[in-house]
Protein backbone atom coordinates (compact mmCIF):
# COMPACT_ATOMS: atom_id res chain seq x y z
CA UNK A 1 0.00 0.00 0.00
CA UNK A 2 1.41 3.42 -0.98
CA UNK A 3 0.17 6.90 -0.34
CA UNK A 4 -0.60 9.05 -3.32
CA UNK A 5 0.59 11.97 -1.15
CA UNK A 6 3.59 13.67 -0.09
CA UNK A 7 3.10 14.93 3.40
CA UNK A 8 3.01 12.56 5.95
CA UNK A 9 0.16 11.63 8.82
CA UNK A 10 1.25 11.32 12.70
CA UNK A 11 -1.67 9.86 14.71
CA UNK A 12 -1.80 9.47 18.16
CA UNK A 13 -2.99 6.53 19.74
CA UNK A 14 -4.81 6.82 22.77
CA UNK A 15 -8.51 4.78 24.51
CA UNK A 16 -10.46 5.55 21.32
CA UNK A 17 -7.71 4.04 19.14
CA UNK A 18 -5.66 0.89 20.95
CA UNK A 19 -7.31 -2.30 19.54
CA UNK A 20 -5.74 -4.24 16.45
CA UNK A 21 -9.14 -2.93 14.22
CA UNK A 22 -8.39 0.51 15.15
CA UNK A 23 -5.25 0.54 14.69
CA UNK A 24 -5.61 -1.18 10.96
CA UNK A 25 -8.02 1.09 9.95
CA UNK A 26 -5.89 4.01 11.49
CA UNK A 27 -3.38 2.92 8.98
CA UNK A 28 -5.17 2.10 5.70
CA UNK A 29 -6.64 5.41 6.55
CA UNK A 30 -3.56 7.05 6.01
CA UNK A 31 -1.73 7.47 8.83
CA UNK A 32 2.54 7.00 8.34
CA UNK A 33 3.12 7.42 12.36
CA UNK A 34 1.92 6.34 15.20
CA UNK A 35 2.74 8.65 18.34
CA UNK A 36 2.95 7.23 21.67
CA UNK A 37 1.64 9.58 24.24
CA UNK A 38 3.70 9.10 27.66
CA UNK A 39 1.49 11.19 29.48
CA UNK A 40 -1.18 9.14 29.00
CA UNK A 41 -1.41 5.37 29.77
CA UNK A 42 0.68 2.48 31.50
CA UNK A 43 3.96 1.16 30.16
CA UNK A 44 1.21 -2.15 29.88
CA UNK A 45 -1.22 -0.03 27.69
CA UNK A 46 2.18 1.13 25.51
CA UNK A 47 3.41 -2.26 24.89
CA UNK A 48 0.20 -3.13 23.87
CA UNK A 49 -0.14 -0.39 21.48
CA UNK A 50 3.61 -0.96 20.10
CA UNK A 51 3.55 -4.43 19.85
CA UNK A 52 -0.59 -4.57 17.59
CA UNK A 53 1.07 -1.70 15.19
CA UNK A 54 4.28 -4.02 14.77
CA UNK A 55 2.40 -6.83 14.26
CA UNK A 56 0.35 -4.28 11.52
CA UNK A 57 3.56 -3.88 9.96
CA UNK A 58 4.03 -7.37 9.58
CA UNK A 59 1.31 -7.94 7.25
CA UNK A 60 0.82 -4.71 5.48
CA UNK A 61 4.71 -5.51 4.57
CA UNK A 62 5.98 -2.05 4.57
CA UNK A 63 7.36 -0.16 7.29
CA UNK A 64 5.64 2.40 10.28
CA UNK A 65 7.33 4.56 12.49
CA UNK A 66 6.73 4.67 16.23
CA UNK A 67 7.10 8.09 18.15
CA UNK A 68 7.49 8.42 21.87
CA UNK A 69 6.51 11.02 22.90
CA UNK A 70 8.26 11.82 26.52
CA UNK A 71 6.11 13.90 28.77
CA UNK A 72 8.50 16.80 29.62
CA UNK A 73 8.53 19.40 32.61
CA UNK A 74 4.41 19.92 31.86
CA UNK A 75 2.77 20.46 35.08
CA UNK A 76 -0.21 18.65 35.09
CA UNK A 77 -3.11 18.28 36.92
CA UNK A 78 -3.95 14.24 38.56
CA UNK A 79 -7.35 12.42 37.75
CA UNK A 80 -10.94 13.17 38.61
CA UNK A 81 -12.88 10.78 40.38
CA UNK A 82 -15.98 10.59 36.95
CA UNK A 83 -12.94 11.75 34.76
CA UNK A 84 -13.84 14.88 34.08
CA UNK A 85 -15.97 18.06 35.98
CA UNK A 86 -16.89 21.32 34.44
CA UNK A 87 -15.98 23.76 36.28
CA UNK A 88 -18.10 27.32 36.24
CA UNK A 89 -16.92 30.40 36.04
CA UNK A 90 -16.75 32.31 39.84
CA UNK A 91 -16.50 29.08 41.36
CA UNK A 92 -13.25 28.24 43.89
CA UNK A 93 -11.39 25.76 42.91
CA UNK A 94 -7.85 24.41 45.00
CA UNK A 95 -4.62 22.94 43.90
CA UNK A 96 -3.06 20.59 46.40
CA UNK A 97 -0.61 17.71 46.64
CA UNK A 98 -3.63 15.12 48.18
CA UNK A 99 -3.29 11.84 45.93
CA UNK A 100 -7.21 11.39 46.39
CA UNK A 101 -9.21 12.00 42.77
CA UNK A 102 -10.66 15.07 41.98
CA UNK A 103 -13.95 16.42 41.87
CA UNK A 104 -15.49 19.90 40.99
CA UNK A 105 -13.77 21.30 43.99
CA UNK A 106 -10.19 20.35 43.62
CA UNK A 107 -7.39 18.25 42.42
CA UNK A 108 -4.13 17.25 42.89
CA UNK A 109 -1.34 18.96 40.79
CA UNK A 110 1.80 17.27 41.77
CA UNK A 111 4.44 19.79 41.63
CA UNK A 112 5.36 21.14 44.99
CA UNK A 113 7.99 23.65 42.65
CA UNK A 114 4.74 25.42 41.83
CA UNK A 115 3.31 26.20 45.12
CA UNK A 116 6.27 27.49 45.90
CA UNK A 117 6.46 30.00 42.95
CA UNK A 118 3.36 31.13 43.05
CA UNK A 119 1.79 34.39 44.46
CA UNK A 120 -2.11 35.66 45.06
CA UNK A 121 -2.68 37.38 41.52
CA UNK A 122 -1.19 34.06 39.91
CA UNK A 123 -2.95 33.26 36.50
CA UNK A 124 -3.30 29.31 35.80
CA UNK A 125 -4.01 28.28 32.57
CA UNK A 126 -5.45 24.58 32.39
CA UNK A 127 -5.83 22.61 28.67
CA UNK A 128 -4.29 25.25 26.60
CA UNK A 129 -5.53 27.95 27.76
CA UNK A 130 -9.25 27.14 27.65
CA UNK A 131 -9.60 27.22 31.64
CA UNK A 132 -8.00 29.91 33.63
CA UNK A 133 -7.47 30.17 37.44
CA UNK A 134 -6.86 33.38 39.69
CA UNK A 135 -4.78 32.68 42.54
CA UNK A 136 -6.87 33.86 45.78
CA UNK A 137 -4.36 32.65 48.38
CA UNK A 138 -1.18 30.27 48.05
CA UNK A 139 0.87 27.97 50.71
CA UNK A 140 3.57 25.58 50.94
CA UNK A 141 1.65 22.59 49.42
CA UNK A 142 -2.41 24.42 48.06
CA UNK A 143 -3.04 26.98 46.21
CA UNK A 144 -7.35 28.32 46.27
CA UNK A 145 -8.01 30.03 43.05
CA UNK A 146 -11.23 31.46 41.68
CA UNK A 147 -12.65 30.48 37.91
CA UNK A 148 -12.02 33.09 35.83
CA UNK A 149 -12.28 31.18 32.93
CA UNK A 150 -14.72 28.06 33.16
CA UNK A 151 -15.05 24.77 31.13
CA UNK A 152 -14.70 20.53 31.49
CA UNK A 153 -11.21 19.97 32.78
CA UNK A 154 -10.22 16.34 32.68
CA UNK A 155 -7.55 14.23 33.95
CA UNK A 156 -3.80 15.15 33.22
CA UNK A 157 -4.47 18.40 31.65
CA UNK A 158 -1.72 20.59 31.00
CA UNK A 159 -1.12 23.58 33.46
CA UNK A 160 0.60 26.87 32.47
CA UNK A 161 2.09 29.80 34.33
CA UNK A 162 3.41 32.06 31.73
CA UNK A 163 4.06 35.06 34.85
CA UNK A 164 5.98 32.65 36.93
CA UNK A 165 9.35 31.32 36.11
CA UNK A 166 9.79 27.95 36.94
CA UNK A 167 13.11 26.43 37.76
CA UNK A 168 12.60 22.73 35.97
CA UNK A 169 14.57 19.96 34.61
CA UNK A 170 14.63 19.27 30.94
CA UNK A 171 14.07 15.30 31.69
CA UNK A 172 11.89 14.69 34.93
CA UNK A 173 12.53 10.77 36.58
CA UNK A 174 9.47 9.88 34.72
CA UNK A 175 10.73 10.67 31.47
CA UNK A 176 14.04 9.40 32.47
CA UNK A 177 12.32 5.74 33.12
CA UNK A 178 9.66 6.06 30.06
CA UNK A 179 12.92 7.15 27.83
CA UNK A 180 14.52 3.69 28.60
CA UNK A 181 11.12 1.61 28.48
CA UNK A 182 10.25 2.65 24.65
CA UNK A 183 14.12 2.74 23.55
CA UNK A 184 14.03 -1.14 24.78
CA UNK A 185 10.75 -1.59 23.04
CA UNK A 186 11.76 -0.25 20.18
CA UNK A 187 10.50 3.08 19.31
CA UNK A 188 11.97 5.00 16.21
CA UNK A 189 11.31 8.52 17.38
CA UNK A 190 11.52 10.57 21.01
CA UNK A 191 9.77 13.46 20.77
CA UNK A 192 11.11 15.61 23.69
CA UNK A 193 8.50 18.01 25.27
CA UNK A 194 8.92 21.57 26.29
CA UNK A 195 13.02 21.78 25.40
CA UNK A 196 14.47 25.31 26.18
CA UNK A 197 17.62 24.66 25.52
CA UNK A 198 20.11 22.70 22.80
CA UNK A 199 21.84 20.94 26.20
CA UNK A 200 18.17 19.60 26.82
CA UNK A 201 18.25 17.38 23.59
CA UNK A 202 22.24 16.23 23.87
CA UNK A 203 20.92 15.14 27.07
CA UNK A 204 18.30 13.18 26.00
CA UNK A 205 20.71 11.83 23.00
CA UNK A 206 23.18 10.51 25.75
CA UNK A 207 20.37 8.24 27.44
CA UNK A 208 19.02 6.61 23.87
CA UNK A 209 22.80 5.96 22.81
CA UNK A 210 21.36 5.41 19.34
CA UNK A 211 18.49 3.77 19.43
CA UNK A 212 16.05 6.06 18.84
CA UNK A 213 16.04 9.55 16.71
CA UNK A 214 15.37 12.42 18.61
CA UNK A 215 12.92 15.13 17.86
CA UNK A 216 12.54 18.67 19.87
CA UNK A 217 9.28 20.33 20.32
CA UNK A 218 9.01 23.66 20.66
CA UNK A 219 6.25 25.11 22.50
CA UNK A 220 8.91 27.43 24.95
CA UNK A 221 9.63 31.43 24.14
CA UNK A 222 12.95 30.39 25.52
CA UNK A 223 13.08 27.63 22.49
CA UNK A 224 12.22 30.13 19.67
CA UNK A 225 14.76 32.47 20.62
CA UNK A 226 17.70 29.50 20.28
CA UNK A 227 15.84 27.49 17.67
CA UNK A 228 19.03 27.12 15.27
CA UNK A 229 21.16 25.43 18.26
CA UNK A 230 18.17 23.15 18.99
CA UNK A 231 17.71 22.58 15.27
CA UNK A 232 21.60 21.89 14.76
CA UNK A 233 21.74 19.09 17.48
CA UNK A 234 18.43 17.38 16.86
CA UNK A 235 17.02 14.84 14.14
CA UNK A 236 13.51 16.51 13.74
CA UNK A 237 11.27 19.29 14.81
CA UNK A 238 7.75 19.48 15.62
CA UNK A 239 6.34 22.88 15.60
CA UNK A 240 3.75 22.39 19.29
CA UNK A 241 1.62 24.79 18.77
CA UNK A 242 -0.84 24.37 21.76
CA UNK A 243 1.60 24.73 24.59
CA UNK A 244 3.53 27.87 22.19
CA UNK A 245 0.17 29.71 21.83
CA UNK A 246 -0.47 29.97 25.63
CA UNK A 247 3.25 30.58 26.64
CA UNK A 248 2.93 33.18 24.01
CA UNK A 249 0.56 35.42 22.21
CA UNK A 250 -1.72 33.62 20.13
CA UNK A 251 -1.20 35.83 16.85
CA UNK A 252 2.43 35.36 17.58
CA UNK A 253 2.16 31.52 16.76
CA UNK A 254 1.56 31.64 12.75
CA UNK A 255 4.84 33.65 11.99
CA UNK A 256 6.46 31.53 13.99
CA UNK A 257 5.72 28.53 12.82
CA UNK A 258 6.35 29.59 8.88
CA UNK A 259 9.88 30.18 10.19
CA UNK A 260 10.79 27.15 11.62
CA UNK A 261 9.20 24.87 9.26
CA UNK A 262 11.34 26.76 6.62
CA UNK A 263 14.21 26.39 8.59
CA UNK A 264 14.12 23.10 9.29
CA UNK A 265 13.40 22.08 5.35
CA UNK A 266 16.65 23.82 4.34
CA UNK A 267 18.29 21.25 6.96
CA UNK A 268 16.99 18.41 5.91
CA UNK A 269 15.55 17.07 8.82
CA UNK A 270 11.65 17.00 9.77
CA UNK A 271 8.87 19.24 10.58
CA UNK A 272 5.84 18.02 11.73
CA UNK A 273 2.87 20.78 12.98
CA UNK A 274 0.84 20.19 15.63
CA UNK A 275 -2.19 20.78 17.74
CA UNK A 276 -5.53 21.24 17.50
CA UNK A 277 -5.52 20.82 14.06
CA UNK A 278 -9.04 18.83 13.89
CA UNK A 279 -9.87 19.70 17.14
CA UNK A 280 -13.68 19.85 16.39
CA UNK A 281 -13.43 16.12 15.03
CA UNK A 282 -12.98 14.69 18.45
CA UNK A 283 -16.76 15.24 18.72
CA UNK A 284 -18.18 15.86 15.20
CA UNK A 285 -17.56 13.82 11.80
CA UNK A 286 -17.19 17.08 9.95
CA UNK A 287 -13.84 19.56 10.74
CA UNK A 288 -14.61 23.06 10.17
CA UNK A 289 -13.66 25.12 7.19
CA UNK A 290 -11.14 27.02 9.22
CA UNK A 291 -9.43 23.55 10.66
CA UNK A 292 -9.31 22.40 7.03
CA UNK A 293 -7.47 25.26 6.29
CA UNK A 294 -5.46 25.50 8.97
CA UNK A 295 -4.30 21.78 7.84
CA UNK A 296 -3.64 22.71 4.05
CA UNK A 297 -1.56 25.88 4.76
CA UNK A 298 1.01 23.65 6.33
CA UNK A 299 1.02 21.59 3.46
CA UNK A 300 1.82 24.50 1.62
CA UNK A 301 4.24 25.83 3.92
CA UNK A 302 6.27 22.35 3.12
CA UNK A 303 5.66 20.25 6.78
CA UNK A 304 6.70 16.83 6.76
CA UNK A 305 4.30 15.86 8.37
CA UNK A 306 0.78 17.03 10.44
CA UNK A 307 -0.39 15.46 13.37
CA UNK A 308 -3.42 14.71 15.18
CA UNK A 309 -3.61 14.18 18.89
CA UNK A 310 -7.09 14.11 20.48
CA UNK A 311 -8.60 13.65 17.66
CA UNK A 312 -7.31 10.45 17.07
CA UNK A 313 -6.86 9.23 20.75
CA UNK A 314 -9.79 10.22 22.69
CA UNK A 315 -11.89 11.35 19.75
CA UNK A 316 -15.27 9.70 18.87
CA UNK A 317 -13.97 9.69 14.99
CA UNK A 318 -10.41 8.63 15.00
CA UNK A 319 -10.51 7.29 11.37
CA UNK A 320 -12.64 10.30 9.72
CA UNK A 321 -10.09 12.75 10.87
CA UNK A 322 -7.36 10.69 9.20
CA UNK A 323 -9.38 10.07 6.34
CA UNK A 324 -9.47 13.73 5.74
CA UNK A 325 -6.21 14.71 6.58
CA UNK A 326 -5.73 12.74 4.16
CA UNK A 327 -8.14 14.10 1.53
CA UNK A 328 -7.00 17.22 2.51
CA UNK A 329 -3.41 16.69 1.70
CA UNK A 330 -4.18 15.07 -1.61
CA UNK A 331 -6.25 18.15 -2.61
CA UNK A 332 -3.88 20.64 -1.96
CA UNK A 333 -1.05 18.55 -3.25
CA UNK A 334 -3.32 18.44 -6.75
CA UNK A 335 -3.49 22.44 -6.63
CA UNK A 336 -0.86 23.92 -9.58
CA UNK A 337 -0.54 26.79 -6.70
CA UNK A 338 1.02 24.17 -4.26
CA UNK A 339 4.47 23.34 -6.70
CA UNK A 340 4.62 26.95 -6.88
CA UNK A 341 4.30 28.24 -3.26
CA UNK A 342 7.11 25.12 -2.37
CA UNK A 343 9.70 25.71 -5.19
CA UNK A 344 9.43 29.45 -4.23
CA UNK A 345 10.58 28.40 -0.37
CA UNK A 346 13.42 26.36 -1.73
CA UNK A 347 16.11 27.64 -0.01
CA UNK A 348 19.34 25.02 0.30
CA UNK A 349 22.74 25.79 0.24
CA UNK A 350 24.93 23.08 -1.07
CA UNK A 351 28.13 22.21 0.66
CA UNK A 352 28.87 18.69 -0.06
CA UNK A 353 28.95 16.16 -2.47
CA UNK A 354 25.83 14.40 -1.36
CA UNK A 355 24.30 17.79 -1.73
CA UNK A 356 25.72 17.93 -5.38
CA UNK A 357 24.18 14.61 -6.20
CA UNK A 358 20.49 15.51 -4.78
CA UNK A 359 20.13 18.56 -6.60
CA UNK A 360 21.41 17.07 -10.14
CA UNK A 361 18.91 14.46 -9.34
CA UNK A 362 16.36 16.87 -8.42
CA UNK A 363 17.40 19.17 -11.65
CA UNK A 364 17.47 15.49 -13.85
CA UNK A 365 13.86 14.77 -12.72
CA UNK A 366 12.55 18.44 -13.64
CA UNK A 367 13.93 18.07 -17.42
CA UNK A 368 13.79 14.64 -18.08
CA UNK A 369 10.81 12.28 -18.38
CA UNK A 370 11.82 10.81 -14.58
CA UNK A 371 9.64 8.52 -13.08
CA UNK A 372 11.30 8.12 -9.48
CA UNK A 373 14.56 8.96 -7.49
CA UNK A 374 15.77 5.93 -5.68
CA UNK A 375 18.21 6.52 -2.79
CA UNK A 376 19.82 3.68 -1.27
CA UNK A 377 20.45 4.87 2.17
CA UNK A 378 22.63 3.53 5.66
CA UNK A 379 21.45 6.29 7.59
CA UNK A 380 18.36 8.18 5.68
CA UNK A 381 20.70 11.40 5.19
CA UNK A 382 20.68 11.35 1.22
CA UNK A 383 17.03 10.53 1.26
CA UNK A 384 16.16 13.17 3.78
CA UNK A 385 18.57 15.75 1.23
CA UNK A 386 16.61 14.73 -1.70
CA UNK A 387 13.24 15.20 0.40
CA UNK A 388 14.46 18.83 1.12
CA UNK A 389 15.05 19.38 -2.81
CA UNK A 390 10.76 18.49 -2.91
CA UNK A 391 11.33 16.82 -6.36
CA UNK A 392 7.92 16.78 -8.37
CA UNK A 393 8.62 13.11 -8.91
CA UNK A 394 8.47 10.39 -5.73
CA UNK A 395 11.38 9.49 -3.59
CA UNK A 396 12.35 5.83 -3.05
CA UNK A 397 14.36 5.20 -0.10
CA UNK A 398 15.87 1.91 0.00
CA UNK A 399 17.90 0.20 2.72
CA UNK A 400 18.63 -3.36 4.12
CA UNK A 401 18.31 -1.25 7.36
CA UNK A 402 14.50 -1.39 9.18
CA UNK A 403 15.46 1.37 11.82
CA UNK A 404 16.36 3.65 9.01
CA UNK A 405 13.54 3.09 6.75
CA UNK A 406 10.95 3.25 9.90
CA UNK A 407 12.70 6.64 10.99
CA UNK A 408 11.75 8.19 7.25
CA UNK A 409 8.23 7.50 7.22
CA UNK A 410 8.30 10.65 9.14
CA UNK A 411 9.73 12.14 5.94
CA UNK A 412 8.19 14.14 3.14
CA UNK A 413 7.73 12.15 0.16
CA UNK A 414 9.44 9.33 0.80
CA UNK A 415 8.44 5.53 0.17
CA UNK A 416 10.45 3.37 2.17
CA UNK A 417 11.47 0.41 0.53
CA UNK A 418 13.31 -3.10 2.13
CA UNK A 419 16.24 -4.52 0.16
CA UNK A 420 18.82 -7.33 0.41
CA UNK A 421 22.55 -6.96 0.53
CA UNK A 422 23.83 -4.59 -1.79
CA UNK A 423 27.37 -4.90 -3.11
CA UNK A 424 27.60 -3.80 -6.39
CA UNK A 425 26.05 -0.76 -8.44
CA UNK A 426 24.04 -2.87 -11.16
CA UNK A 427 22.12 -5.01 -8.47
CA UNK A 428 21.35 -1.72 -6.84
CA UNK A 429 19.96 -0.26 -10.12
CA UNK A 430 17.71 -3.89 -10.46
CA UNK A 431 16.56 -3.55 -6.59
CA UNK A 432 15.51 -0.02 -7.93
CA UNK A 433 14.04 -0.85 -10.34
CA UNK A 434 11.81 -3.63 -9.43
CA UNK A 435 10.81 -1.38 -5.97
CA UNK A 436 9.66 1.68 -8.91
CA UNK A 437 7.15 -0.83 -10.57
CA UNK A 438 6.19 -2.56 -7.56
CA UNK A 439 4.68 0.55 -6.25
CA UNK A 440 3.02 1.16 -9.61
CA UNK A 441 5.26 4.44 -10.16
CA UNK A 442 6.98 3.30 -13.13
CA UNK A 443 6.51 0.83 -15.88
CA UNK A 444 8.94 -1.59 -17.86
CA UNK A 445 9.30 1.44 -20.38
CA UNK A 446 10.17 4.17 -18.02
CA UNK A 447 13.21 5.56 -16.61
CA UNK A 448 14.42 6.29 -12.72
CA UNK A 449 17.08 7.86 -11.00
CA UNK A 450 19.04 6.33 -8.86
CA UNK A 451 21.80 7.48 -6.37
CA UNK A 452 24.06 5.62 -4.34
CA UNK A 453 27.54 4.89 -2.47
CA UNK A 454 30.58 3.04 -3.40
CA UNK A 455 32.07 1.32 -1.20
CA UNK A 456 28.51 0.05 -0.28
CA UNK A 457 26.76 -0.55 3.28
CA UNK A 458 28.71 2.69 5.07
CA UNK A 459 26.92 5.75 6.02
CA UNK A 460 28.06 9.12 4.45
CA UNK A 461 29.15 7.90 0.92
CA UNK A 462 26.48 9.02 -1.53
CA UNK A 463 28.66 9.39 -5.03
CA UNK A 464 27.20 7.66 -7.66
CA UNK A 465 24.51 9.22 -10.06
CA UNK A 466 22.75 7.32 -12.95
CA UNK A 467 19.88 7.19 -14.88
CA UNK A 468 18.67 3.92 -15.31
CA UNK A 469 15.90 1.61 -17.25
CA UNK A 470 13.47 0.02 -15.44
CA UNK A 471 13.55 -3.15 -17.94
CA UNK A 472 15.98 -5.40 -16.42
CA UNK A 473 17.34 -6.79 -19.56
CA UNK A 474 18.57 -3.11 -20.28
CA UNK A 475 20.34 -3.04 -17.36
CA UNK A 476 21.92 -6.32 -17.73
CA UNK A 477 22.95 -5.49 -21.45
CA UNK A 478 24.69 -2.34 -19.49
CA UNK A 479 28.48 -2.60 -19.70
CA UNK A 480 30.03 -4.91 -17.37
CA UNK A 481 30.36 -3.70 -13.72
Amino acid sequence: MRRNRNVKIVATLGPASSDHATILALFEAGADVFRLNMSHGSHDDIRARHAIVRQIEAEAGRPIALLADLQGPKLRVGTFATGAVELEEGAAFRLDLDQKPGDVHRVQLPHPEIFAALEPGSELLVNDGKIRLTVRECGAGFADCTVSVGGVISDRKGVNVPDVVLPLAALSEKDRRDLEFVCELGVDWLALSFVQRPEDVTEARALARGRAAILAKIEKPSAVKCFDEILAVSDGIMVARGDLGVELPVHAVPPIQKRLVRRARAAAKPVIVATQMLESMIESPMPTRAEVSDVATAIYEGADAVMLSAESAAGAYPVEAVRTMDNVAISVEGDPTWREVINASRRIEHTGIADGIVAAAREIAETTDIKAICCFTESGSTAAKVARERPHVPIIALSTIPGTLRRLCLTWGIHCVATGPIDRFKSAVVSAARAAVDLKLATEVDQIVVTAGVPFNQPGTTNILRVAPCDERLIYRAEAE
